[in-house]
């Protein structure tokens, strides 16, 4: 493992890894900012362009959005109370609240330490474990393959707070989207209504551009006006005085990191609540838990430490099992199969040398997001002010150039139109994507997986039952689909009401 780490670093000091990054870092900070984008849309708007990258320098490009989309969603959060992304929501409740009081500089300069240190310490936790998780993997075979997929998306599913049956139906839809194309194991054609272009199935690429960037754009033009309501007149100065405030409240900026680790490696559950988790757990130790609320520095450094220590945890599960745990890990997924790299537990095994060249990537940018952000502050907020009628179209654009400029095709372009349509309507009607994006990129595993492990098994579906590692898996995956009706009973006994 050392010689993969000295061997990414080795290679993030190329000027054309250097430029990669630097690219992913402006990205990530623009759409960190602006409000209903964020790095899910960067990404997606992103991935064709990294066809024809080494798939290390699209790990540069990548990894610098990843690690710098959090950097500016917290200033629009102090600046305008208007959160970048949904984990800087936690951020707005003390940062706005001190950037009323003319501390605009102290609360942005704590948010970005305190992500910088978060960052490092998620990252430095996935560095630790991935010799453990190398072993693990080891023990995998077709049934736990297959059972892992049923698991991952049973995990989704629940963890979509009160959709519990929209999150399942969109991995239903995701599924039978996974099937299109030609049959893993016979290669006999299915379900392509005739057309020549679905035989090698649902491109992921259009699909995903579609689903996101395409989706979010439209959802954005439908509201029209600008992204925030309320001008930027705030001075940013004190600014160092928030670096070190962060080590003066050491314990918040460690306790937000662990939970953002922790929360972050949960298959579903996400940054947002880790943010708020820290930021509750930053209230309960305080010596003025009635000061939260009103600017207190440490109702910014939790959230924001948990904030971006959640993408270390959140690739635990994504690289060493092939569970995203977020719609941004999903489409980081789909990068990878763009390079030929298959989602799952021998990703660790066969592609060290990319995962390595990913982290060192979230490590610099984590680094480089903050220092940028700290010197341009007011000037992002200001993006925030472009009419959406304007950037839309920009937006929309790029991205369907993009998809066309991968394989010169105007089908990529109507797919991506079509899968922007279902994305809009998934999002007026509050049905999770993440769950169809997440069987859409392990469907044709799980599929493939089933078949093979029926013939390790001469036909009998004892085999998922005999083998200890599969059996446990699907024991987590009935418990999975038997909480949300676990947590219903709970709740009705606690009201005082007859379970029925």
């Amino acid at each position: 493992m050392l010689d993969s780490i000295l061997l990414a670093l080795q290679l993030l000091f190329t000027a054309k890894a250097m430029l990669f990054l630097a690219l992913g870092v402006g990205v990530g900070l623009l759409f960190g900012v602006m409000p209903g984008l964020g790095g899910t849309t960067a990404i997606a708007l992103l991935m064709p362009l990294t066809f024809s990258m080494d798939p290390i320098n699209a790990m540069m490009l990548v990894g610098g959005v990843m690690g710098a989309v959090s950097a500016g969603g917290s200033v629009s959060a102090i600046l305008i109370n208007t959160p970048g992304t949904a984990p800087n929501a936690a951020t707005c409740f003390d940062g706005y609240p001190l950037a009323q009081q003319g501390k605009a500089g102290l609360a942005i300069g704590a948010a970005q330490a305190a992500s910088t240190v978060g960052g490092f310490i998620g990252l430095f936790t996935l560095i630790a474990i991935i010799p453990l998780a190398k072993q693990v993997v080891l023990l995998f075979g077709p049934p736990e393959y297959f059972m892992l997929a049923l698991m991952g998306l049973a995990a989704i599913a629940v963890s979509t707070g009160g959709q519990f049956l929209r999150g399942l139906i969109a991995g239903a839809v995701g599924l039978m989207l996974a099937f299109v194309g030609s049959d893993a194991v016979s290669g006999d054609i299915r379900y392509t209504l005739g057309s020549d272009y679905l035989w090698d199935g649902i491109p992921l690429v259009p699909a995903l551009t579609g689903l996101f960037a395409i989706s979010e754009m439209i959802a954005l033009s439908a509201t029209g006006g600008t992204i925030a309501q309320e001008q930027v007149k705030t001075r940013v100065t004190q600014v160092m005085e928030g670096v070190w405030s962060v080590f003066r409240h050491w314990k918040v900026m460690l306790q937000g990191s662990v939970i953002g680790t922790f929360v972050g490696a949960i298959p579903g559950l996400g940054g947002t609540v880790a943010s708020f988790l820290s930021y509750t757990a930053a209230m309960q130790i305080s010596k003025e838990p009635e000061t939260f609320g009103k600017g207190n520095i440490e109702g910014v450094i939790g959230p924001e430490a948990a904030n971006n220590s959640k993408d270390g945890g959140a690739l635990i599960p994504t690289l060493a099992f092939g569970i995203p745990g977020s719609a941004e890990m999903a489409i980081f997924l789909g990068v990878l199969v763009l390079h030929g790299i298959e989602p799952g537990p021998m990703l660790l095994i066969k592609h060290e040398g990319v995962i390595f060249s990913l982290i060192m990537a979230l490590l610099a940018s984590t680094f480089l997001s903050a220092v940028i952000t700290l010197m341009v502050a007011r000037q992002l907020a200001l993006i925030t002010f472009v009419d959406v009628h304007i950037l839309v179209p920009v937006v929309i654009s790029a991205a369907l150039a993009g998809v066309y400029a991968l394989r010169e095709t105007a089908g990529d372009v109507m797919l991506a139109g079509i899968f922007g349509i279902l994305g809009y309507i998934m999002i007026r009607f509050r049905y999770p994507r993440v769950t169809l994006v997440i069987a859409l990129i392990l469907g044709e595993l799980a599929e493939r997986s089933y078949h093979q492990s029926l013939n390790m098994g001469d036909g009998s579906a004892a085999i998922f039952f005999t083998r200890t590692t599969s059996l446990i898996l699907f024991l987590a995956t009935i418990g999975c689909l038997l909480l949300p009706a676990i947590q219903y009973l709970r709740n009705r006994r606690r009201a005082g009401e007859p379970a029925a």
